[in-house]
């Protein structure tokens, strides 16, 4: 570990949603997106203010999480924001000195260093604030051989959907007001000693009618990666002034979950009932002579609407849901890396055009 790295985080240990119904959402997750159930809390395990499903599919984790009062941190947290992320955990070699470092250096605590045993062993967490009203949880689970947590018992359902091929997520971006983004790098780069990875402003994400800016910040391995966006001026409202209309305030607007076979991953997707951003045919008119040569069948890749794009070092293949919740807010991209590191700045244009349609649909453009 170099002098600099006084945060070595490992990857993303999970992530932990609060929506209204945990037990149905956990449902949509196997039967949708593939994934298998790990854990459970909730009533039977000594819980009464809330429950959680737990599910998994390759390296990816979802805490799935209810309030079961109307009093409840989650109740509140849901009936504010809609579905949508809470938690953002990372797994790291030593949760204790991860907080401590962070502290140090201007962090806001949320949960103090604690320490969850059961006869499986004992994992420590503690958490701190991020943007909004979303936090980090470090995670150090080296002493424990349970299924998640302690707390958590095995959940062992009959129904066990087949998996669709995701197997570990990519990137995690988050929105935040206009003119915050630049204070949420600073803690990035400050408290936690990520690096701007990239850049891109309102010349680079628009369109006719709309902009934004974002910056992209990395751990050192490049394992946790989180774009940040803010809105920029446009003739209308743009994707991330809707989220943030609607979310109530800044928050994680997408999940990028990798597979290194997109067509199955979006196919199986699309059998399951998962609705997709749409690809004009016009995109692909060009596509292919700014990309150059690929390994896909380009046939398949235009009926399954999926855009690429190439960077110095390869390219990439991804394409996004619509928002899962009621709320237009929170969605998934699915992406498949061909060598490229980056994140698509060639489909910024055709990709927020999909959006600003459905916005159009919806009346919020």
């Amino acid at each position: 570990m170099n002098e600099q790295e006084f945060l070595p985080i490992s990857g993303t240990d999970y992530v932990e949603f609060y929506v209204g119904n945990a037990k149905q959402a956990a449902h949509y997750y196997q039967s949708a997106f593939g994934f298998q159930p790990l854990a459970y809390a909730g009533l039977e395990t000594g819980l009464t203010d809330r429950t959680s499903y737990v599910v998994r599919q390759g390296k990816i984790t979802f805490v799935l999480t209810a309030g079961l009062r109307p009093d409840s941190e989650v109740t509140k947290h849901q009936a504010k924001h809609g579905d949508g992320v809470k938690a953002i955990a990372l797994w790291v070699d030593d949760a204790r000195k991860s907080f401590e470092e962070v502290m140090s250096r201007g962090a806001v605590a949320v949960e103090e260093p604690t320490v969850h045993k059961d006869k499986q062993g004992e994992v420590v967490t503690a958490s701190i604030k991020t943007y909004g009203e979303t936090v980090h949880t470090f995670v150090e689970r080296k002493n424990y051989s349970g299924p998640f947590l302690p707390g958590f018992i095995a959940w062992e359902p009959e129904y066990r959907p087949e998996d669709t091929g995701l197997l570990y997520v990519d990137h995690i971006v988050g929105n935040v007001d206009e003119g915050e983004m630049n204070k949420v790098v600073a803690f990035y780069r400050d408290v936690m000693g990520f690096e701007q990875l990239v850049s891109f402003d309102d010349k680079d994400i628009s369109t006719e009618y709309t902009a934004l800016m974002s910056k992209v910040m990395t751990n050192k391995n490049f394992r946790i990666k989180f774009p940040i966006n803010e809105p920029a001026r446009g003739l209308k409202r743009s994707q991330v002034e809707e989220f943030l209309d609607f979310y109530i305030g800044p928050g994680p607007q997408h999940i990028a979950m990798a597979t290194h076979d997109i067509v199955h991953t979006v196919g199986e997707m699309r059998k399951r009932g998962v609705d997709f951003l749409s690809t004009p045919n016009t995109y692909y008119d060009e596509v292919w002579d700014r990309v150059g040569g690929i390994d896909e069948d380009k046939k398949l890749l235009q009926e399954n609407s999926i855009l690429i794009d190439r960077d110095d070092e390869g390219y990439l293949l991804q394409l996004f849901t619509k928002p899962v919740e009621d709320r237009p807010t929170f969605f998934f991209e699915i992406i498949d890396r061909k060598g490229a590191k980056s994140f698509g700045k060639g489909n910024f244009k055709a990709l927020f055009e999909a959006i600003e349609r459905e916005q159009e649909r919806r009346g919020t453009l």
